[in-house]
This record gives C-alpha cells, structure tokens and sequence, in this order.
C-alpha cells in the first residue's frame, strides 16, 4: 500500500491524505475517520507522512548527486543541508556516479533509511526513456521526491529549475547583438539542463541564420576537471580551420578553458574574442579579464526548494514545478 492507494481508496485527494497523516486540523472528521478507516483495513504504515498519527520521522532527508566534485552540484548541496538544517532536518548524501543502476540502489539505500523526503540535485537523473524514470516514480510513493534543476511529471514529485533555454538564447542573442556572428557553443554535457542550453543557443543562431552544422556545437568529451585538455580541444578546432570570434559555454569551467585557449593563441579579449560562462560561480573572478557569466539563481532555486518541500510534507498543496530565470552578468570577457 502506498499513499496514493489510499487516496483513490477513501476517494480524497492524496494532499488530503498527508494533512490527515500530518495531524493536520483542516480535515474534517468525517474525511479523517474515513482515511484513517483504510489505513486500519489494510494496515497501512506510513514513512515519511507519520507525523500526526505519533510513528516515528527520522528528520532527515536524503540527497542524492550525480558528482560532488562539480563546482555547481557542490555548491547546491552546501545550500541545501544550510537550509535544511535550519529547519531542523539532518541530511544523507549520497553521490551516485552517472550509472542509472547506482542511481537506482542509492535511491532505494535512502528508502530503506526512512528518510522523510528525497532531493535529487541536478539533472542527470533525467533521461528521455520514461521507463529509465521509473525507479523515481516508485520512490515518489513513499516519499516526495525534489528534482532541482529537473523536471518528472509524475505525483508526489515537485521540481524546481532555471529557465536555461531562455538564459542560453538571450546570452547568444546579446553576443549577436555585439557584432560576433560566428561563435560556437562549448558544452559537455547532455544532461536535461544540458539539452536546454544548446536548444536556446541554437533557437538564436538560427533566428538570425548563422547556425552550422557540424560546426557552431562542439562537445568536450573528457573530464570536467581537465582544464588545459578542454583549452586543447578549442586550439584543435582552430588548428582545422574551425574559426570563431565568440565561445558560450555551458559552464565556467569550460569558459575558463576558453579564456586560456585565447591567452595561448595570443587573442585580445574580449576585441577579438568574447567569452561567456554559465553558472555565475566563484570561477568567474579566477581569470584576467573576469569572466562574463550566466546566473541562475542557485540559492534561490535551493531556497524554493527547501520550502517547497516542506509544505509538502506539512500535508500543504504545493506547485508541481516552479520555474526562476536566469541573467546575464556581464563582466570583461564580452563586449
């Protein structure tokens, strides 16, 4: 049995359930006794939704990341255990590689942890194949599941994102508008988030009809670590005839490779090359002249996040998916 069992069964909404396992006082008694009936008859035992009825909740939530080692997924758990633990919660973290079979038995660890509720950081938890989701749809009935910067239309999951395509789009459009018309899109990743930042960068480039295929993308295979290999990966673009006056990255990281590539090729920044980075991280400041860069609103997206949750499990109706936008900080890699 799970809670949505039980709504269909008392024929109430699963909201509805939660305030009742809450103890929440804005359920009739009619409605309570009526809930409260079927979880007898089928000796329901509720996990994260115990509160009201005096079982015991672990206050703690479990969060799951792809790599902590990732400037932007470490920097989002550090928001989210600060939040967490403000309101009074303890956190498990548990790093899962990018292997949909660890991202599967960490889930179900976390499950069998009791854990209150569920937060998977970053969007590679995703995937195009809806029967890879499965194993977060399952979780999401027992406990809520969070998905920051990820999208899963499924109950009991609520998702939390920056608008990337919009944020890619008007950073391209914004290096158009400065007079380059033959920049590429440096990215390593095709993760949810991923694909949203090359679709706007290619919705712009195509609006003004300057999209090459085969050669305005260009994916960096290697470690998101190895700095001076992505700087050789551009030079071996250059090297092939590959020119270009502007790089986007889907990252600072990426960004700061493409500052050092342009230091190496002896090129003026940002008067023969523009930059532009993603993410707004402490990297931005790690190069001369500082990096122009993507904000999208992290703490803000933790902040939401934390709070969404909690009135979730407070038995509250709260939104499916919230969506914040991203800006553009300019700084000296652009024009």
């Amino acid at each position: 049995m799970t809670i949505y069992d039980i709504s269909e069964k008392a024929g109430v909404s699963i909201a509805t359930v939660s305030r009742v396992l809450n103890g929440s006082s804005n359920v009739s008694e009619k409605t309570k006794k009526k809930v409260l009936d079927v979880i007898n008859k089928y000796e329901y035992t509720p996990n994260a939704f115990a509160r009201g009825l005096g079982l015991n909740t672990m206050k703690t939530i479990g969060i799951m990341c792809a790599d902590s080692s990732d400037l932007y997924l470490a920097k989002a758990i550090y928001y989210i255990e600060q939040k967490l633990r403000a309101n009074g919660y303890d956190s498990i973290l548990c790093c899962t590689g990018y292997q949909l079979e660890n991202k599967i038995s960490s889930l179900n660890l976390l499950i069998t942890k009791k854990v209150d509720g569920i937060i998977l950081v970053g969007s590679n938890f995703i995937y195009e194949n809806d029967a890879d989701n499965k194993y977060i749809a399952d979780a999401a009935a027992q406990v809520p599941v969070m998905l920051l910067n990820a999208a899963l239309d499924a109950p009991n999951v609520y998702s939390v994102v920056s608008d990337d395509y919009t944020s890619m789009y008007e950073a391209a459009a914004q290096m158009i508008r400065s007079g380059v018309r033959d920049m590429i899109y440096f990215y390593n990743s095709n993760s949810y988030s991923g694909k949203k930042k090359r679709a706007g960068f290619q919705a712009a480039m195509e609006e003004n009809k300057l999209f090459v295929p085969g050669r305005s993308l260009q994916y960096y295979q290697g470690s998101h670590e190895d700095i001076p290999a992505m700087a050789e990966h551009l030079k071996e673009l250059s090297d092939k005839g590959i020119s270009f006056h502007g790089i986007i990255a889907a990252d600072d990281t990426l960004a700061l490779a493409a500052v050092k590539y342009a230091k190496a090729k002896h090129l003026k920044i940002p008067e023969e090359i523009s930059i532009i980075g993603y993410n707004n991280s402490m990297l931005t400041e790690c190069c001369d002249p500082p990096l122009t860069s993507i904000d999208n609103k992290l703490e803000t997206l933790c902040q939401h996040l934390i709070s969404t949750l909690l009135g979730v499990l407070s038995g509250n109706e709260m939104p499916k998916k919230t969506i914040f936008s991203g800006e553009l900080v300019k700084r000296g890699t652009t024009r």
